[in-house]
């Protein structure tokens, strides 16, 4: 009965967990009730939106069809911007911006964006007829709720803007004004220029000051479905996140797995919806004092949800000053480009996930600049392979060590075995002849780790680059048409869980790689590893892992950008290569015998590790002899 006790830590463990799961219960249960009166709240307010909508179309039919009999439904229908509603604008229209970039449609009913065609770029591949449309038939909204003085409330998506086309120079300027008279109005003021995916944009009233309350503060709501660019719409979506620069210069963005994420942020300096590949970003020159940002993942069902990837929504509280509304700001409507974001020097290059800390730097200051002199020259597919070469020679002296660190393992292993069978009643002598040893012989066990430590930056580093690279999106090398998306050889008539419906040869071949690799290494590895009392059986995990890894390449990359898979396939091919050499014709187990005999005859002083790894030992024994006297 003693033996089944619970001790003072066990029971302090089962509170601990048992508290936390009353708190996520409690919190779950907090979250539900909130959502349901949010979602209660959102819906009373479509609801008056919508009556309110209704009310202005019924206005302004009724406007057609006798002028003269209904202005004074139109100023009851729409209070102070009745005059708004009496000009030709009020009858509908748009008017189309145009550049080499990019293609604009701008509505005369709420002065705002309704088609932006960036003219370069195609969705899905390169042979699609269809260009990338980042809004369309409604997939965006851009509303100003208005409160007057009047006790009334107004929304600019439902109002009707007179439109002014003008140009400066070489850029095209559209004025879009909601008018209470013709000096009094809330004005639009977009600017296009040649060459350029960023738009100058403004907000800003005048005369107004009379007619609105200025003391209810007025919110900008931008919404936004983004459409599916790409092949695969899993992978896109794993790319598709709200990012944001808020309270000077900090940077983050909303979670692209969680079906609903919000966050209330303080000092806003843009808010940016981007896709994969394609990005929009609304940026101001005077930070938005707070705003509340939702991102909702629409792909719940891969197989029905193929449109739209997620929907984006901002709520911007807006500031009068002096009674006017007063925003510069600007719109960026383009690819996803690290090289074109980064040139407009507002920060906005933080939205490609290259990797946080040493990963992010070493795609800023290495990988990226390397890579974009390569293409200059060379097909993506070669300069990829030309990356992967000089990536593996750089690293090369790694693998050499840590190969030489597992052949000198290796040749002691019988003397370690000797040891192990001499104290196998006395564990603490048993490592310290143990480390003896290794001192004697000049080899530390850690030598073969920290090479493979030292190369985890720049295996994680090219993970984030390869997804992130804009400019492999659409560029074909061998039988991949697309190097960004997957490489499909085969469609199967089916789909496998957590494969997919189709076949990728590049991660084929990586596994192929992988597994050939492992085959060459891991029996070193297991020689030279002897096991230790009370630990698990290394050699056992590695045979099984030999077979796992493989199968988990196979699986996990049969979806992602067939350029990483061509990156890992040929690097472990190069792998295979060196290892070879080295084993061969470099370090050679006679040569590896000598050098430890040889070790073995000096006085060799002792390194940190050892040095550290002998005081914990004696240490340890000092204690065992106290306990062992009481």
């Amino acid at each position: 009965m003693e033996g089944k006790k619970l001790d003072r830590n066990s029971i302090i463990g089962f509170v601990i967990i048992a508290g936390l799961l009353v708190w996520m219960m409690l919190s779950n249960i907090n979250k539900e009730q909130q959502s349901m009166e949010n979602n209660a709240e959102l819906a009373q307010k479509e609801s008056i939106k919508k009556e309110q909508a209704a009310s202005f179309e019924e206005a302004l039919k009724n406007n057609v069809e006798n002028d003269s009999l209904n202005q004074e439904q139109l100023k009851a229908t729409f209070g102070s911007f009745a005059y708004s509603a009496a000009l030709p604008s009020a009858q509908g229209g748009s008017t189309i911006l145009q550049s080499d970039l990019l293609t604009l449609e701008i509505d005369n009913k709420g002065g705002k964006l309704t088609n932006v065609t960036v003219n370069k770029f195609k969705r899905f591949s390169k042979d699609s007829g269809e260009l990338v449309q980042l809004i369309k038939d409604h997939n965006a909204n851009f509303n100003i709720q208005l409160f007057t003085k009047d006790n009334r409330v107004f929304n600019t998506e439902d109002l009707f803007f007179e439109p002014t086309l003008t140009k400066e120079g070489e850029n095209q300027v559209l004025s879009m004004r909601l008018k209470a008279s013709e000096n009094q109005f809330l004005e639009y003021r977009y600017v296009l220029k040649p060459d350029n995916y960023m738009l100058d944009f403004s907000i800003r009233t005048q005369g107004l000051n009379n007619i609105v309350d200025v003391s209810k503060t007025p919110e900008l709501n931008w919404v936004m479905k983004t459409y599916r660019n790409e092949k695969s719409i899993s992978y896109e979506n794993r790319y598709v996140r709200l990012y944001y620069e808020y309270d000077k210069d900090k940077d983050n963005n909303l979670s692209e797995s969680s079906k609903d994420d919000t966050k209330e942020l303080k000092d806003v300096a843009y808010i940016a919806y981007k896709q994969h590949f394609f990005s929009s970003i609304l940026l101001t020159d005077k930070d938005f004092e707070s705003a509340k940002v939702n991102s909702k993942n629409l792909v719940l069902d891969e197989k029905v949800d193929t449109v739209f990837t997620k929907k984006f929504s901002s709520v911007i509280a807006l500031n009068y000053t002096n009674g006017e509304l007063n925003y510069d700001m600007n719109w960026y409507f383009g690819p996803s480009d690290y090289k074109i974001l980064k040139s407009y020097d507002r920060g906005l290059d933080n939205i490609i996930p290259l990797g946080w800390g040493i990963f992010g730097w070493m795609n800023r200051f290495l990988f990226i600049p390397v890579f974009g002199l390569l293409v200059k020259f060379l097909p993506y597919g070669i300069a990829i392979i030309v990356l992967t070469i000089l990536v593996r020679l750089f690293t090369s002296p790694l693998t050499y060590k840590s190969y030489v660190s597992q052949a000198k393992m290796k040749a002691i292993r019988p003397e370690v075995n000797e040891l192990n069978e001499k104290f196998k009643n006395d564990p603490m002598k048993k490592q310290q002849e143990t480390m003896k040893l290794y001192s004697k012989a000049g080899v530390n066990p850690m030598a073969g780790c920290i090479p493979a430590l030292l190369q985890i930056p720049i295996f994680y580093a090219l993970f984030q680059f390869f997804p992130s690279s804009f400019d492999l999106r659409q560029k074909s090398f061998l039988w991949a048409d697309d190097l960004s998306s997957y490489d499909s050889i085969y469609q199967l008539p089916f789909s496998i869980p957590f494969y997919g419906n189709h076949v990728s040869l590049f991660p084929i071949l990586a596994s192929i790689a992988i597994f050939v690799y492992m085959k060459m290494t891991t029996g070193d590895q297991q020689m030279a590893q002897p096991t230790q009392e009370g630990m698990p059986d290394m050699s056992k995990i590695m045979k099984v892992m030999v077979y796992i890894s493989p199968l988990m390449m196979l699986f996990f990359f049969n979806n992602y950008a067939s350029g990483l898979s061509l990156y890992y396939f040929v690097s472990n091919t190069i792998t295979i290569g060196i290892m070879y050499v080295i084993k061969n014709h470099i370090v050679k187990e006679d040569k590896i015998k000598a050098i430890i005999d040889e070790n073995k005859t000096k006085q060799r002083p002792q390194g940190k590790w050892q040095r550290k790894m002998q005081e914990m030992m004696e240490q340890a024994q000092e204690q065992q002899r106290l306990k062992d006297k009481k």
